[in-house]
């Protein structure tokens, strides 16, 4: 079974969708709570259209919206990733308010450290790390292609994975080439908060839990970030593996 298969096999129950958001950088899928994911898509779509269903996905159930968390469409990808977070129950007690970019620096002191996906905290962990790799789809100056990553993350002592990569189908690949050694940890409010992360050799799972979905939704509408959505109906929650030192 996949990843995403045993996150979904794992949901409780179902709901109905509420309300189905698109925007530019995030898409909100509101059933039992308020899920999010990265919206990614590409703009070819001569032989088929990115959202099969669209304008007819409000009402639907929820775990029917899971399903296209497997899609080879990258923007139902993300409509299912934001369904499944939306139907995923959260065990609060595991996890602690604990921002993912503060935790990775002081984490990386010292450490070689790869991180997929390139985020706002890469200059402070630039500062402290003994060395920083980059990798991203869409390169800035200083990152590595996306395709370097088997000859950068077996040599990491650090890695941090986005979330997106469950959308883009990579996660199981990239996690594979983490030694057994290393800290790894998987980020971003795609992320679904679970400790089923941890039989995939995960240690550390930092996702977003939304407390505000009227409000998060007509922020997914605006065009917000996610540096703008912080303390704004949104809390960042990290889960640890038992026994993590």
């Amino acid at each position: 079974m996949s990843l995403i298969e045993a996150i979904i096999a794992s949901l409780s129950g179902d709901e109905v969708v509420k309300e189905v958001r698109i925007g530019p950088f995030w898409t909100g899928v509101w059933s039992r709570y308020c899920g999010l994911a990265s919206t990614t898509f590409t703009h070819e779509h001569e032989n088929r259209f990115p959202v099969g269903e669209a304008g007819f996905l409000t009402g639907k159930s929820a775990r029917e919206l899971c399903r296209y968390a497997t899609s080879t469409s990258l923007l139902e990808a993300s409509i299912g990733l934001a369904a499944i977070n939306s139907l995923l129950e959260v065990d609060m007690e595991q996890c602690q308010d604990i921002n993912a970019g503060e935790l990775l620096i002081e984490r990386g002191v010292g450490k070689r450290v790869a991180v997929v996906g390139h985020f706002p905290f890469v200059p402070g962990l630039r500062r402290v790390a003994r060395e920083l790799w980059v990798l991203e789809r869409r390169p800035q100056s200083g990152d590595l292609p996306a395709d370097e990553a088997a000859n950068v993350i077996p040599g990491a002592d650090v890695v941090a994975i986005t979330g997106t990569a469950l959308i883009n189908g990579s996660m199981e690949s990239l996690l594979k080439l983490c030694r057994k050694d290393s800290l790894v940890m998987v980020l971003g409010p795609t992320t679904p908060l679970t400790p089923l992360w941890f039989d995939y050799g995960v240690d550390l799972v930092s996702g977003t839990r939304v407390v505000e979905p009227e409000v998060v939704l007509k922020f997914v509408s605006e065009g917000v970030v996610f540096k703008q959505l912080h303390g704004r109906g949104a809390r960042l929650l990290t889960m640890a593996k038992k026994g993590l030192k």
